[in-house]
């Protein structure tokens, strides 16, 4: 009897140890932050040039971290944006975007949240989640409603949300000690954080900030920070510095903001950027709140942080002013990655390397150690931390699908050049099918279209074949429907107008924009 039990207990030894060492592999997984902003443009911290702000968190992660100079959303609207950093994809192949639809639960299930849930990370969300998840894109709930449930913590909202905390239902208790959202978040967040490294579990938070979105409502408590700040403009601010650029950018929204938003007034431009730097302020106060608790938990040496915007700003350059059309103040934003682990290895620095939202969740999952899926377009950027001049990519596609026909476009950024074709033809309004080209290396405002000039003839060639590998990936991968089918037709640069408007108007027929989504 006794030697049959000591048998046993022999026989359990190595997998109670094996147990154990899973047990604290696990605890020694990497936490992960992910703070995303809405509307940042990529100009507005000190490591990215911008002499006129105060962000001393952000700066402090960008001390502590690298810098991504060239980073772009792939697609530059909140919707769209926001479906891509989740399962690391194209739009086309979200099938997701204002007027589309919502994004299908299986593509869902191939979320970066989810998929960290599945190897026992502890999951949180808080902020605008910006997309719903539905079969059908007529009988679809609100945003969030349905990923909520998929969340170990949730503080997040419907549609825009709003900057008063009290506002929010999920973040209302928060309201007494943070009348302001941003701040709020910054409070649930480390909630979240206490409540894992009690349970001695990994942690994942996506913080999605409605700042500085629109409607402008800085936090009060911030009033004093721009009060007298003169704030610089970009070389190519105004009207004048947009007249070259195709007809086709003049026929959106983002044409009258410039008047309607006061861009162009001296004094309402200053007070309009001191309100909009205000409310990154507010950002970078909660941020600022989570790094001290990191501290105090005596894990910031074990969590990575990610920040990184939803798209970026045009803020007057080139006359215009909102987002969406794919000139750089509108699809560039910052991308800062604080990973404290292996002090050995670079992680610290600049980097000119070109990366993607849709990057974000790869690299995501690659610091959880956990497999991204096939599916992905995204790329890990962990090899770029490692050595600041590796490449992950060496292309961009920039998709233009919202809004106007006349507005939407098709472009692929590379490390020099930006390839941008408008399909749309209407010669009453003379509007015409048009190739925009821009050396971003000599010319980093979009100044001057070198399409026509017969010195970038090689280069011009050179992007045209990238543009169309890109078309070629979005025809045999892209969705089936939301409308994304005839996308294959107009944006291929080879097809006749005629052509081209007869699919336009039988797409119209077959799915009913969602206007008011």
């Amino acid at each position: 009897m006794k030697n049959s039990i000591l048998i046993v207990l022999i026989a359990a030894m190595p997998v109670l140890g094996t147990a154990q060492s899973k047990s604290n592999e696990e605890n020694q997984r990497p936490n992960i932050i992910f703070f995303f902003t809405d509307d940042q443009a990529y100009d507005t911290q000190k490591a990215y040039g911008n002499p006129d702000v105060k962000t001393p968190n952000m700066d402090k992660l960008a001390a502590d971290g690298m810098v991504f100079n060239r980073h772009y959303n792939s697609t530059a609207i909140c919707m769209a944006s926001r479906a891509n950093v989740m399962i690391g994809q194209y739009e086309y192949k979200t099938g997701c975007n204002f007027e589309h639809g919502p994004m299908k639960p299986e593509k869902w299930k191939q979320s970066f949240p989810l998929l960290l849930k599945e190897a026992g990370y502890k999951v949180g969300f808080g902020g605008k989640f910006g997309f719903s998840i539905a079969e059908d894109r007529n009988n679809h709930k609100e945003e969030g409603e349905v990923a909520k449930s998929d969340f170990d913590f949730w503080v997040g909202g419907p549609a825009q949300t709003h900057y008063k905390t009290a506002k929010n239902k999920s973040l209302a208790k928060y309201a007494k000690a943070y009348p302001h959202s941003s701040r709020a978040y910054g409070a649930a967040t480390i909630d979240f954080m206490r409540e894992s490294v009690a349970n001695k579990q990994a942690f994942c938070m996506s913080v999605f900030f409605k700042a500085p979105h629109r409607p402008v409502q800085p936090d009060p408590m911030f009033d004093h920070i721009y009060k007298d700040t003169q704030f610089r403009k970009l070389p190519n601010y105004g009207r004048e510095a947009g007249k070259h650029l195709a007809a086709h950018s003049r026929t959106g929204r983002q044409y009258p903001r410039f008047v309607e938003w006061g861009y162009s007034e001296e004094e309402t431009y200053q007070d309009a950027l001191r309100k909009y730097n205000q409310l990154i302020y507010g950002v970078d106060y909660s941020i600022g709140m989570v790094l001290d608790e990191l501290k105090k938990l005596g894990i910031d040496d074990n969590t990575v942080i990610i920040l990184s915007s939803d798209n970026g700003y045009f803020n007057g350059s080139h006359g215009l002013g909102s987002k969406v059309l794919p000139y750089e103040e509108s699809v560039r934003c910052p991308l800062i990655i604080a990973d404290p682990r292996d002090k050995k290895v670079a992680k610290k620095g600049n980097t000119n390397t070109l990366s993607a939202n849709v990057d974000i969740p790869a690299t995501i999952l690659d610091i959880a150690g956990v497999e991204i899926p096939k599916e992905y377009d995204g790329k890990s950027l962990l090899p770029v931390l490692d050595n600041p001049k590796k490449s992950v990519r060496t292309s961009v596609p920039i998709t233009q699908v919202w809004g106007p026909d006349t507005t939407h476009c098709f472009s692929v950024v590379d490390q020099q050049y930006k390839y941008v074709y408008w399909y749309f033809e209407d010669t009453n309004n003379d509007l015409h099918p048009t190739e925009e080209l821009f050396d971003l290396k000599k010319d980093p405002f979009e100044m001057v279209n070198v399409a026509t000039d017969k010195k970038y003839n090689s280069a011009l060639k050179k992007m045209r074949i990238k543009y169309d590998k890109q078309l070629a990936h979005w025809k045999n991968e892209g969705v089936k429907y939301n409308g994304y089918e005839k996308y294959g037709v107009l944006f291929d640069r080879e097809l006749p107008w005629q052509q081209k408007e007869k699919t336009l108007k039988e797409g119209k027929k077959k799915v009913k924009p969602i206007r008011n989504w």
